[in-house]
């Protein structure tokens, strides 16, 4: 069942929190080192309870009587609207950790124009709390950012390659509201100069996760995520 369109200002932030809780998931045990495992596992929490309260509210708002529950584990493909940037597999860590920073900075920024609006209500609520994690988020990006772009010439090497492979995906975040994207670079630029990486050139953008058109990855992820409610429906702990 599809979500109502004037619900997608709530979901599609939702799914995008969602979607990255579980990629962060994929991680525990194969971070480079135990206190990373713990950090990547925190932050996937985060974004994982940010979904969970976007899920509610959209769901007490379309008034159908779907739950949290539903709208994560019983939509199909083309009815989740996250961007693709944050469903694309993580090939190694560094591209893990250039997705997280170019979305923890475009979170940071959303949740924080979100938290001030005085006409937000319960949504406005939701995002003054994730906006303080998302800058937690935003910071540990920043530093794995740094210590890769400026390390050893391997690092380096993979970093600059994590953010050239991920760069044409970001500005699919910006599509709804285009000038938000100059707040964005100004957050991302100095930390890839600081950090001796290459800022890439803008040019091919992919695009459609908004509109529910998906990679070949969101199928195998999806999959992953919902086996377990799909087989036992209706079960309870």
């Amino acid at each position: 069942m599809a979500v109502p369109a004037a619900l997608l200002p709530i979901v599609g932030p939702a799914d995008d929190a969602l979607v990255t809780a579980q990629r962060l998931g994929q991680w525990c045990s194969r971070a480079p080192e135990m206190e990373e495992d713990v950090a990547l596992t925190n932050i996937a929490l985060d974004q994982l309870g940010t979904a969970r309260l976007l899920y509610s509210l959209a769901g007490e708002l379309e008034g159908a009587g779907r739950d949290e529950d539903d709208l994560a584990y019983l939509r199909d493909q083309r009815d989740f609207h996250n961007v693709l940037l944050v469903e694309l597999p993580d090939r190694d860590f560094a591209v893990m950790i250039a997705k997280l920073l170019f979305l923890a900075a475009y979170q940071c920024d959303l949740y924080r124009r979100t938290a001030a609006d005085p006409a937000g209500g319960p949504l406005a609520a939701i995002a003054a709390k994730a906006a303080k994690e998302s800058a937690y988020h935003l910071d540990h990006a920043r530093l794995w950012t740094l210590r890769l772009g400026d390390g050893t010439d391997e690092s380096h090497r993979r970093m600059q390659a994590a953010v050239d492979e991920v760069w044409p995906y970001t500005h699919e975040l910006f599509e709804a509201v285009p000038a938000a994207r100059a707040d964005w670079l100004s957050t991302v630029e100095p930390v890839l100069a600081r950090a001796t990486l290459r800022r890439p050139a803008d040019g091919w953008a992919p695009t459609g996760g908004r509109a529910g058109r998906h990679t070949e990855a969101m199928s195998y992820l999806l999959a992953e995520l919902q086996v377990v409610h799909r087989a036992h429906p209706g079960a309870r702990w």
